[in-house]
């Protein structure tokens, strides 16, 4: 199996998904693939203080700065594209903003009554802290926020709602190393997206940002035929996770619950009433996101729940 390297350069990356953008990488199912972007800004230097205005390798910008698309041979609608997520390690800074949009959520806190607050963070991978310009410390757990693959609809496609089909800007905070991301296939070679590193992240993303930072990441990249679970899900080190997306957070859980349900029934050969009864005293359901335009919920099943 090849190893590749995939850098941020003008052409390497874009701000939108589309299945009509040219594969800046093509590889063979198997494949591990070593990919440094940058922030969700694209910012090309870091800031020395917080909010400070850097130079963007895409600027102006309509989404997150993804590296992409990545082809991968063989992928065909009906397959699903298996991301493994070997390795994870932020760059040295990263930032959080809160209060910067017009939105309902922060109207209702109260928060847009003056500037937008910045934290500026610095981050020791090796350590794993981050220590913001207070004296603040937190935990790093570094994952992707956007993992996602072309939506079978032609045209360009906002990286801000996750979609059921096709993944993208999922916010999972569980998606750390050691992960496995099943994403559907739409069109041929797949054409895989990623970007928006995390440092860290409570369930929510309450501010609608994280510990915003470049990454490096480094993937393994398969094909599955008989997942047991048509949309979106993972195996991630504490459990089984099974997505929803929706306007409705109703919608979100409901579509969490009945992906997980599907899972249960699969791997016990039970019943869906069964599997829901099941469920009730294993199953967690989590606010994965309240950020980008769509609701995210996701359901856990952990690692030896059931015996």
């Amino acid at each position: 199996m090849a190893r590749h390297r995939l850098d941020p350069a003008p052409g390497g990356v874009t701000d939108v998904f589309s299945r009509d953008l040219p594969p800046v990488l093509t590889v063979d199912p198997g494949d591990t693939v070593v990919v440094r972007s940058l922030d969700a800004s694209g910012h090309l230097e870091r800031q020395r203080v917080p909010g400070e205005t850097k130079p963007r390798l895409i600027s102006p910008s309509r989404g997150h700065c993804l590296a992409g698309p990545i082809a991968v041979r063989g992928a065909r609608p009906g397959t699903m594209l298996a991301v493994r997520l070997v390795d994870l390690r932020p760059d040295d800074w990263g930032w959080t903003v809160a209060g910067a949009r017009d939105i309902p959520l922060n109207r209702r806190l109260g928060v847009l009554d003056g500037p937008p607050s910045w934290l500026l963070w610095e981050l020791d991978p090796e350590k794993g802290t981050g220590t913001d310009q207070h004296g603040r410390t937190v935990r790093l757990a570094p994952f992707l926020g956007v993992i996602g693959v072309a939506p079978a609809e032609p045209g360009e496609h906002s990286t801000i709602p996750p979609r059921p089909s096709s993944g993208g800007n999922i916010d999972c905070r569980d998606l750390v190393a050691g992960s496995t991301l099943y994403l559907p296939v739409n069109v041929p070679d797949a054409l895989l997206f990623l970007g928006d590193g995390h440092a860290a992240q409570g369930d929510g993303e309450v501010s609608g940002t994280a510990v915003e930072c470049a990454m490096t990441t480094e993937v393994v990249l398969d094909l599955v035929t008989d997942a047991p679970v048509r949309g979106v899900h993972a195996v991630t080190p504490g459990g089984r996770i099974t997505f929803g997306f929706a306007a409705d957070l109703n919608d979100a859980m409901a579509d969490a619950l009945g992906a997980m349900l599907d899972w249960l029934q699969s791997r016990y050969g039970i019943g869906r009433a069964e599997a829901l009864a099941l469920a009730s005293p294993t199953v967690d359901l989590r606010v994965t996101q309240v950020a980008n335009d769509v609701w995210g919920v996701h359901a856990v099943l952990p690692d030896g729940a059931i015996q």
